[in-house]
């Protein structure tokens, strides 16, 4: 009874300077919403700015209490053997919850239970959308600053929003918004520290590296226990529909609730390894600061440090023979007799969590589920025998499929299907010459003042954008009437074979590619028709079926192109604004990669509902590049292309 009182007077004590009654986030989020749509600006700014409020004050609250608790109740340090073995299990348990309680009632105001928003409602703000909402609201009402900083607040979460993008590029052509207005309200310590880290050890700035990196590390190590502390909240039941029969006692303590918490405390670095925006993390986040900082120590003369450095970074891989080079190496420097430890906490942080990933997967292994593993470190002989096969499909390396040798030794390959965030992409550089590049966009012009058929038409895409387009077969026409250079018609064939066959080497050795339709495309913006401009140079589709974004399917049927198996772009220029090629999710809103023109640049991929892709709009000058498509099905072959080959061939004989 004297504990319990201590801990109500430590905890009131505590609480009596926080404020009044904390409103439920959700609550204030509706009706900041619903005055949103009744286009009460006003009223909508200030319930939004309120409900951003109580969010981060719940969840502040939330981790205050969990740290003060964990003190007050902790678990451990009873004397052993001290009543039966319930109370000495439930007891802490029962009295750690009464802590929870006290403390968030008096810190919140209300039950904790009010504070128990639905799942889409945290969604969203996980998501950052009342930011969405504020910058209309702050741009109704003309308060421009509040406006741009909530509209590039929200931006920095989602690049892929493809309305707000239009609207930041707004934002950045109105008079009276300076730089500073683009800031993010919501910015986490650890990634600009880690940011400006990386930079300084790039330009070999190493002294003001290692002061950037060990800041970065001890913030993301501190978002990790307040992340790992929100893990503790209400159970989650991630399958409503199914009713199955409840769990008793310990399995629902063991098999449930509790694992659920232990699952989410791992993947708390896969968070804080995300940057605002991004799709994937950062690889070995934890262990890459230590790689960083032992070499930057060892640069500046810190030898000492950089041991300590290396150490820690040998706790996640023991193994890691560079590593271990290094280390004899500062041990011979140092003195054999030096001690050299690892980081006290790196080494908790890796104790803790291998103790964590060992009950996971004991409760994987005998009570079923599932679980993701968040690291590349987890130890092999920590992963149960019968579960290594399905944790190593698990890891997140892309094994998409056995890319094919390259027929040219020339060709580069500058990202893969793991760096666009997707499956059967890729981006070759140096497939033509800047003279090979300069020599087709002659044959564009020369073929539009010869009359191509195309020659300033609208774009049937937007009217911003005038559309020019050549096919092989009508370039060896005017080739033979003499309108354009007959060099520069069989570039474009030759430079069509190059990208054939560069396509049917990386993805499909040793099965023909024949080709479907090639068009050599040239789009010009319209100088007059740019301002405002909300639309793209191309919409969001898919080469082979008709895109569904509701109902996130893409149907094989007229008048879509179902034939079509693989699909290459081939830029010719660069200096235009705008134009590049991006791909998204099936939703054709969420962006997961983006290629940028240049000269000899190819891009490929599989024409199918795997690759919904768009082009950015073309807002300053011409952006010209070669469109190809592919088939396996020999019926439906290009004949042209066959043609074009024989007027070629009859002409050089």
């Amino acid at each position: 009874m004297a504990s319990r009182l201590c801990l109500c007077l430590l905890l009131a004590a505590a609480s009596a300077t926080l404020p009044g009654r904390l409103v439920p986030y959700d609550l204030l989020y509706a009706d900041g919403v619903r005055a949103y749509f009744a286009r009460d600006w006003a009223r909508a700014a200030e319930l939004l700015q309120r409900a951003l409020h109580s969010y981060a004050g719940l969840r502040a609250a939330r981790r205050a209490c969990r740290s003060a608790c964990r003190r007050e109740a902790a678990f451990l340090g009873g004397p052993p053997g001290a009543g039966p073995w319930e109370a000495a299990l439930f007891g802490p348990v029962l009295q750690r919850a009464d802590c929870l309680q006290h403390c968030l009632g008096r810190r919140l105001g209300a039950a904790p239970s009010a504070h128990r928003a639905s799942r889409t409602i945290r969604r969203d703000f996980e998501r950052r959308e009342p930011y969405n909402y504020l910058q209309v609201a702050f741009f109704q009402l003309k308060k421009l600053d509040q406006a741009v900083s909530a509209a590039h607040t929200f931006f920095v979460a989602n690049p892929q929003h493809l309305q707000m993008r239009e609207d930041i590029e707004k934002y950045r052509r109105m008079s009276g918004v300076r730089s500073d207005n683009f800031r993010d309200l919501e910015a986490t310590p650890h990634w600009e520290a880690y940011e400006a880290g990386v930079q300084h050890y790039d330009a070999d700035e190493y002294l003001q590296a290692v002061a950037r990196l060990e800041e970065s590390l001890t913030e993301a190590l501190s978002a990790l226990e307040e992340c790992r502390a929100l893990c503790e909240g209400p159970w989650e039941d991630e399958d409503d529909e199914e009713e199955e029969m409840q769990p008793g006692l310990y399995e629902a303590i063991a098999g449930t609730h509790y694992i659920q918490v232990l699952k989410c405390r791992q993947q708390c670095v896969l968070e804080i390894a995300t940057k605002p925006g991004r799709i994937s993390a950062t690889e070995d986040f934890i262990p890459s600061h230590l790689d960083l900082l032992q070499f930057a120590y060892d640069q500046v003369g810190n030898q000492a440090l950089a041991a300590e450095c290396a150490a820690s970074y040998l706790l996640f891989y023991p193994t890691d023979e560079l590593m271990l080079e290094k280390m004899n190496q500062y041990r011979t420097e140092l003195g054999e007799d030096t001690a050299v430890a690892a980081r006290e906490s790196i080494q908790h942080y890796v104790q803790r969590s291998l103790m964590e990933k060992k009950l996971i997967y004991y409760a994987v292994e005998h009570l079923g589920g599932t679980f993701n593993d968040p690291d590349l470190w987890t130890p092999d002989e920590l992963i149960p025998e019968n579960l290594k096969e399905k944790h190593s499909l698990l890891m997140p390396i892309c094994a998409c499929f056995s890319a094919g040798p390259l027929p040219f030794e020339d060709i580069a390959v500058t990202m893969d299907s793991h760096q666009m965030n997707g499956t059967q992409r890729v981006v070759f550089d140096r497939v033509l010459t800047e003279s090979e590049c300069k020599d087709l966009l002659r044959l564009t012009k020369a073929a539009g003042e010869a009359g191509d058929g195309y020659r300033a038409r609208r774009s049937p895409h937007t009217p911003h954008e005038r559309f020019e387009g050549l096919t092989v077969l009508r370039a060896m026409q005017l080739a033979q009437s003499g309108d354009v250079d007959w060099r520069d018609a069989k570039l474009l064939l030759q430079a069509s074979e190059k990208s054939r066959k560069i396509i049917e080497s990386y993805f499909t050795p040793g099965k023909k590619l024949h080709f479907s339709f090639t068009h050599l495309v040239c789009r010009t913006a319209v100088d007059e028709e740019q301002e405002g401009r909300m639309d793209l140079s191309h919409p969001v589709h898919a080469d082979n079926c008709l895109l569904d974004p509701e109902g996130q399917e893409c149907w094989k049927e007229p008048p879509a192109y179902v034939y079509r198996d693989y699909s290459g772009i081939l830029y010719l220029n660069d200096d235009f604004q705008g134009g590049g090629l991006f791909f998204t999710e099936m939703d054709t809103v969420t962006v997961t990669a983006e290629v940028h023109p240049k000269c000899g640049r190819l891009v490929a991929f599989s024409s199918g509902k795997e690759n919904p892709h768009g082009v950015w709009a073309v807002s300053r000058g011409r952006r010209c590049a070669i469109a190809l498509w592919y088939t396996h099905s020999q019926e439906h072959a290009e004949q042209v292309k066959d043609h074009a080959g024989e007027r070629v061939t009859s002409t050089s004989k």
